[in-house]
């Protein structure tokens, strides 16, 4: 039998839940062993998309230099060529984008969706400190949302945990645009060069929010982390005379055995939907089952879900 990790019930989230995590992201941590792009960047996870640079200064073209780097205004001026120089980023920071939405707070095993979900956070969040990153973030739900500009160290990780509770904890509301509001303020957050850590179920996101962030991994780096579940998998069977309260058609109901197919059957609409739409604009995606503690799933993270 599986048990629930540590301080957990499964259900609620509690600050000492998220602060575990800081253990095993010590011991596996995909941020470390790959080259370094700055003094101060960390290790990253790939090499940085766009130039990754911020001017220093002008000085006179040498052979060898990079024809596009030519500065035309001073060389117009002094009549000598003379070419830009750049210095690399200093930081490259590390955002989460965590979906909390009323739909997550389900699950027919070990968590509830959204726990697994504030727990993913805390796992990708303590890896990314401990890699010397800056880390921030937009926590979002119906009703609410949290934006945290990317810092370091305990500034970055300590506010986004605290925020993850607190909307974990708050109550239902109904806000059927409360993802539009949340990618357009990761949108404005998320500077050239910053990695991009999505976490939801995915059956919220329509054209409009995979073209953001297709729009986004023109220049940042785009990992989704779908949260499933093995009843919306149909992994998992009820009986005909089960009830199952879940959020449907915007409001929290009780399910019987017809509304509970129907209710599959939409999920596995939006699903597949999810699915092609991030794989035809290159998204790259991976799944992580509420049914099974976060720890036993390390090894398979980061692997892409084809």
């Amino acid at each position: 039998m599986v048990s629930l990790p540590t301080h957990s019930n499964g259900i609620d989230v509690s600050l000492e839940e998220l602060l575990i995590y800081r253990g095993p992201a010590a011991r596996n941590n995909p941020f470390k062993g790959l080259p370094r792009t700055s003094h101060r960047a960390g290790q990253n996870l790939s090499r940085i998309k766009g130039r990754g640079m911020e001017f220093d200064e002008v000085r006179r073209y040498q052979s060898g230099d990079d024809v596009r780097t030519i500065d035309w205004r001073v060389t117009a001026r002094t009549g000598h060529a003379h070419t830009k120089l750049f210095r690399e980023e200093r930081e490259r920071p590390v955002l989460l984008f965590v979906d909390l939405g009323n739909r997550l707070h389900c699950g027919s095993a070990l968590l509830l969706q959204s726990v697994q979900a504030c727990h993913l956070a805390a796992m990708l969040g303590w890896q990314s400190i401990n890699a010397g990153e800056r880390l921030g973030g937009i926590i979002c739900r119906e009703g609410g949302h949290r934006e945290h500009k990317p810092r370091a160290r305990r500034q970055g990780i300590a506010p986004l945990l605290d925020s993850l509770v607190e909307l974990h904890r708050a109550e239902q509301q109904s806000e059927p645009q409360y993802l539009d509001t949340g990618l357009n303020r990761l949108r404005r957050l998320a500077h050239p060069g910053s990695v991009v850590l999505v976490i939801s179920d995915g059956l919220g996101f329509n054209d409009h929010h995979l073209d953001i962030l297709a729009e986004m991994a023109r220049h940042s780096e785009i990992r989704l982390f779908q949260i499933t579940d093995p009843l919306s998998k149909r992994l998992a069977q009820l009986n005909a005379d089960a009830v199952l309260p879940v959020w449907y058609q915007g409001k929290l109901t009780t399910l019987n055995h017809t509304g509970r197919q129907q209710w599959l059957q939409q999920l596995e609409q939006e699903q597949q939907h999810f699915v092609q739409g991030s794989r035809q604009r290159g998204l790259a995606r991976s799944q992580v089952d509420a049914a099974i503690p976060l720890t036993e799933q390390l090894e398979t993270l980061w692997h892409p879900i084809r």
